[in-house]
């Protein structure tokens, strides 16, 4: 008996040992150690300017914020969704503010609105402040405008407070000679000698949500702003004369802030009307059936929201070598290619318009035409095809312009970019539900009319039957590379994750092993009261 027992412990503890070689260990680091000092030096250049001194007040304030960070994104979005609280609709205006989408906003205590343009491609919320040099903001100065814009006053608002140096989003912050003075913040643009500048500071965004009931629930939220007291170029020319609301990845953007405080999901949806309206709703991850395309970090980093095309189709020919990357800016009023790729699209357009070309001088794009009802039902498509494989149909691509007779040219509202990279700007997203996914880092899109979402009713998981995505590229028999060689039509699909190699998860022959040791324990109990 007592063989058999032994017999019976010896191949226990042969499976306690190979179970055992499956154990995988992690060193644990703390947030504020020398250890993690070092990784933030080697990834940043410098250590932050904040970094608390070991068991201070300020050391564990820090540890309660970010314990309490942790336990709302644990608990779950506060609200589905969130939208500025003088309503998610946005609006254009033209020619008089760059033709860039527009929303009301309210900020501070008392609360104070402003008119900002809607910037995808940078991340500060900012707003003339204590103005030094900004843009008029007297409606009679311009046409569209029925009241005054605002200016920001930081000592007029009970919820203000300055940003200082050392904190952690302040970017200039080396650069000042006392880490307890305001924080100073210039951010310049894409357009020639366009920027703004000022001072940051803490103050409340309002925000309103939904709910079933369809009564509007107000959320106070700190976000920061830049107290924008000098501003240059386009900004004095009437584009965004009274603030711009960044919403790209920073840390410093309203949707990280929103995120972060666990008050939605990290994502948001922008939708442009041909009417000039449009929809803007934090929170917002889409339709479960929309199409998507990943976005691509630049230098290994997910700095803006950049996409890759595979290539671009134009009417029934999808070109080669028409492969580019493309920045998602709605705060860029029309789409620039690469110059390369831009040749290519241009001429095949050319190609297979059936109209009469105009002289471009002083216009801003290249390729305009005489228009008539005729020819403006046969104008080519324009078709991107995004990694992987999904085709996003440009609904307008083109500008139209219009005399007493009606339409009287078109020209293709496309730019050359200078650089490698181009621009997918507003006008090709016009007619799309375009959702921004920063938790998934992706972005979606659907066919949609820019509908209200704000009347608490449950989101559907589909698109209406008339905004499903239409099959963008021609049938086999049509679709044809300039060669006139035939290819097969394009189609939407993911394929299915490989598990990693690194996997923490048990392989079966281990998993077996584990749950047959207990059973073997109580058998050799059994043989030894025997």
């Amino acid at each position: 008996m007592a063989t058999r027992v032994l017999v019976c412990l010896l191949v226990a503890f042969i499976l306690i040992g190979d179970s055992l070689a499956v154990t995988l260990s992690s060193k644990l680091i703390h947030r504020f150690s020398d250890e993690a000092k070092a990784f933030r030096v080697s990834r940043n250049g410098e250590p932050p300017g904040s970094w608390p001194r070991w068991r201070s007040m300020e050391y564990y304030q820090l540890l309660a914020s970010s314990d309490l960070q942790l336990q709302k994104m644990k608990l779950g979005p506060q609200y589905q969704l969130l939208f500025p609280s003088e309503g998610s609709k946005t609006m254009s205006f033209g020619n008089d503010f760059g033709w860039l989408h527009y929303m009301w906003i309210d900020i501070g205590t008392p609360n104070i609105s402003f008119l900002v343009a809607l910037d995808t491609g940078s991340d500060l919320l900012w707003v003339p402040c204590d103005c030094i040099q900004c843009a008029p903001l007297s409606a009679g100065y311009y046409n569209s405008l029925d009241r005054d814009l605002s200016e920001y006053r930081p000592s007029e608002s009970s919820t203000s407070k300055h940003v200082n140096c050392s904190h952690e989003l302040c970017e200039l912050g080396p650069n000042c000679k006392s880490l307890k003075q305001p924080c100073p913040y210039i951010v310049n643009y894409y357009s020639e000698n366009t920027s703004s500048s000022g001072l940051l500071v803490e103050d409340i965004l309002y925000l309103a949500s939904s709910n079933d009931h369809t009564s509007k629930n107000l959320v106070h939220a700190p976000v920061i702003i830049g107290c924008g007291r000098k501003q240059s170029g386009g900004y004095l020319d009437g584009v965004a004369p009274d603030g711009l609301l960044g919403l790209g990845l920073g840390d410093i953007s309203v949707p990280s802030f929103l995120a972060k405080a666990g008050l939605i999901r990290n994502s948001f949806s922008m939708c442009f009307n041909e009417d000039d309206s449009g929809r803007i709703f934090f929170g917002d991850q889409g339709f479960a059936t929309q199409q998507s395309t990943p976005f691509l970090p630049l230098d290994g980093k997910y700095i803006t929201y950049m996409v890759g095309v595979q290539s671009c189709c134009i009417g029934n020919s999808c070109l080669k070598q028409t492969s580019f990357q493309a920045q998602i800016d709605s705060g860029t009023s029309f789409t620039f290619l690469p110059d390369e790729v831009y040749k290519k699209v241009t001429a095949e357009f050319e190609r297979q318009v059936n109209s009469t070309r105009l002289s471009t001088k002083g216009f801003l794009w290249d390729y305009c035409y005489e228009a008539s009802s005729e020819r403006l039902l046969s104008i080519p498509s324009v078709v991107l095809m995004f990694a992987p494989n999904n085709s996003f149909v440009v609904r307008n691509p083109t500008f139209l312009f219009y005399d007493n007779q009606g339409v009287s040219r078109f020209c293709l509202a496309i730019q050359r970019a200078e650089g490698n990279f181009g621009i997918i700007g507003q006008n090709f997203m016009m007619g799309y539900r375009i959702v921004f996914d920063r938790e998934n880092l992706k972005l979606g899109w659907s066919r949609s009319n820019c509908q209200d979402l704000s009347d608490g009713k449950a989101m559907p998981l589909t698109p209406p039957a008339h905004d499903r995505p239409e099959n963008p590229l021609p049938t086999n028999e049509q679709q044809s590379t300039p060669t006139g060689r035939a290819v097969a039509p394009a189609v939407a699909g993911r394929a299915p994750s490989k598990p990693s190699s690194a996997s923490p998860l048990l392989s079966a022959p281990h998993f077996l092993r584990m749950r047959l040791l207990p059973l073997l324990l109580l058998i050799c109990l059994f043989l030894s009261a025997i």
